[in-house]
């Protein structure tokens, strides 16, 4: 049985006493190191028998690595790949979903709020679900019981948890889970379903699944993170990633008003360890995202990379990334697992990337870190009533993969002249001190900014050679904090949510990603990179520009990567790593080793999710989902983007 964990051959090994907490960051102004959440820290390793051969989950498996163990498509045969089937997926939001195949059927998301089951080896259709409305847009989960009988599709649909009969695409009966349902009593609940585009993760017969914050605003609801039975849909356990006054990470949080804080809300991606029984969870801010003057404290989940024990939602250990966050600097993308070799010590290691830039690696089992995070001093806010936190971590190892500062000397060159002097002069009017400057009422520099650095899907994991592959993009932002009269803001929150309170909203900021005249960046290219990491070394062992823009090639403008791309890596056990982008509209086959560009493919749209990698009848084959004009692309002068598809490579017919 696969249970969505690509574990045909998991043994699952549970440790006994898996978790003594490492708790690096907790209570304000200083990161401390707390007790143990369990008995005792496990010292065997666990058993690196994951089986990469399939794509039964999102982004391969439910341990997110992004990566195949296939090689019949290598570094000699790549430049031979063809388009081997395509399936149009019809109107509506250009897809990004990440196909998953399951006992010969390829699950997609396709048009009119349908999944669409297809063969995999020729893309004709089966059946399309009896499902109307939204689903979540990156991906679904696919489970089947120990004796194969029962087979099942798992998914937010219009913000129920529904379950789909995975042969044909109807409803499982009196399945259907409001998720609000099991909010805190006394949460600000929206009064529409709550919907994310993160599909959760599944663990033998659990669904675990994170709630959406509800608002992009100060009233919010809190982002729990649920545990429920895939044949029942009775909820299992919950984690409250706001603790309850009296919870772990309480007085982090002001005391009163505790049930009306929200945001903190894992909606990205997670990773799950079956073999361990632990699934990573990286979280996002509280809200409101660039002013926290109505929650004073470190804020206790948000932005941590949340190690639960996946049986009963107990914690096992945290670690938090950013304190008291106001930039928008939430965990963006599922965390990778490994084994690494460091000072002649294996150490299974989970290894995540930050908007910010930074690389965080720990000790999967305990959450040690294996470099050290140092507490550093960062400006105070000039801001009425905030209170930022006088510190922040920072990785000393591995080198960053974004730039962390936007000066004058960073400017675009190929603005037009008045779009640079109207920089320059922002520059000198704004706070510019470096990565964690406050937002304020006179303005701020943020870079990478909150969507810079590295975002959902854009990283893969070679557990076998230990590498770590990054997808990043530099993009500067103006935080501006405007202070609202207390009555307006009040009541337009009230307006998203009639129960919302703390009554107390003073400053806002539009959200301005500094796109100038020409709809590019503000900062100088390279827009992108693509980054590889030896993990054993920590060390970086090529960094490239990571495609081009369509319109500067034109003009015959080269390697300054594609602005703002969300393609995810896939590596292979040939050396290769496949990644699209956007605003080239090209998948590329890169040497893995080395960076170089191997095989390409001019597409009609834009390419913003991760690939599937899978074999039918001894044949490989890679799908990518295909459409729209991609991020921060308008204003570029593209051209119109073809339909919204998805698009199948393999080798020649015959060829192995």
């Amino acid at each position: 049985m696969r249970n969505s964990s690509r574990a045909a051959s998991y043994r699952r090994k549970v440790l006994g006493g898996v978790a003594r907490s490492l708790v690096l960051i907790s209570a304000l102004p200083l990161a401390a190191t707390a007790a143990s959440a369990q008995a005792q820290s496990p010292t065997a390793l666990p058993k690196a028998d994951f089986d990469y051969a399939g794509w039964d989950a999102y982004l391969g498996g439910s341990d997110s690595s992004q990566y195949s163990s296939l090689t019949q498509i290598d570094k000699d045969n790549v430049n031979q790949l063809q388009v081997a089937w395509t399936y149009e997926a019809g109107d509506g939001q250009p897809p990004q979903f990440n196909p998953i195949v399951a006992n010969g059927m390829m699950y997609v998301l396709a048009s009119d709020g349908k999944i669409a089951a297809l063969d995999p080896a020729t893309g004709k259709e089966i059946w399309k679900s009896e499902t109307t409305g939204r689903f979540s847009a990156r991906g679904i989960n696919y489970w089947q019981s120990k004796d194969g009988k029962e087979r099942r599709l798992i998914a937010l649909n219009d913000g129920l948890l529904r379950a789909i009969d995975a042969r044909t695409g109807k409803y499982i009966d009196n399945f259907s889970v409001d998720l609000r349902q099991a909010l805190p009593e006394g949460s600000v609940v929206p009064g529409r379903p709550l919907m994310t585009n993160n599909p959760g993760r599944i663990f033998e017969d659990t669904i675990i699944i994170s709630l959406p914050a509800g608002a992009y605003d100060y009233p919010s609801s809190p982002a729990d993170i649920q545990a429920y039975d895939v044949r029942t849909g009775a909820l299992k356990w919950t984690f409250n990633v706001v603790p309850r006054v009296g919870e772990f990470g309480s007085d982090t949080w002001p005391e009163k008003d505790r049930e009306k804080f929200g945001g903190v809300h894992n909606w990205s991606e997670s990773t799950l360890d079956p073999e361990l029984g632990i699934i990573y969870i990286p979280t996002g801010t509280a809200r409101y995202d660039f002013y926290g003057g109505n929650r004073p404290g470190n804020n206790l989940f948000a932005n941590s990379l949340v190690a639960l024990d996946a049986r009963t939602g107990k914690r096992i250990w945290h670690f938090q990334t950013v304190h008291h966050d106001l930039w928008d600097f939430d965990m963006p993308n599922a965390p990778k697992l490994m084994t690494i070799t460091k000072d002649g010590k294996k150490i299974p290691v989970v290894v995540a990337a930050s908007k910010q830039g930074f690389i965080f690696v720990f000790d999967r089992r305990t959450g040690e870190p294996v470099w050290p995070i140092e507490e550093r001093p960062v400006p105070a806010s000039d801001v009425p009533g905030e209170v930022a936190s006088p510190t922040q971590p920072f990785p000393t190892w591995p080198q960053p993969f974004a730039r962390q500062s936007f000066t004058e000397a960073d400017i675009n060159p190929l603005l037009p002249d008045a779009d640079k002097e109207k920089l320059k002069q922002l520059l000198r009017e704004s706070r510019n001190e470096g990565l964690f400057t406050p937002p304020s009422a006179r303005g701020t520099i943020s870079m990478p900014g909150h969507n810079g650095g590295t975002n959902w899907g854009n990283t893969a994991g070679d557990p076998v050679n230990q590498r770590f592959f990054v997808v990043s993009r530099e993009i500067p932002v103006l935080i501006k904090l405007n202070e609202l009269p207390n009555a307006d803001a009040v009541a337009r929150a009230k307006e998203k949510m009639p129960n919302a309170g703390p009554d107390n909203y003073p400053w806002t900021s539009p959200v301005n990603f500094l796109l100038q005249s020409n709809g590019m960046v503000a900062i100088k290219p390279p827009f992108s990179f693509l980054t590889a990491y030896d993990m054993n070394t920590g060390n970086i062992m090529w960094r490239v520009p990571n495609g081009e823009v369509t319109t500067l090639e034109q003009q015959g403008v080269e390697g300054v990567g594609a602005q703002a791309p969300r393609g995810g890596p896939v590596a292979t056990a040939s050396g290769l790593l496949f990644v699209g982008t956007a605003t080239d509209r090209t998948f590329r086959a890169r040497d893995a080793a080395t960076g170089n560009i191997l095989w390409e493919y001019k597409l009609d749209a834009a390419t913003e999710g991760v690939p599937a990698v899978y074999e039918v009848g001894g044949r490989q084959y890679i799908t990518i989902p295909v459409g729209g004009v991609g991020h921060f692309a308008n204003g570029l002068g593209l051209s119109e983007p073809g339909s919204n598809k998805y698009v199948t490579f393999a080798l020649p017919a015959g060829q192995r």
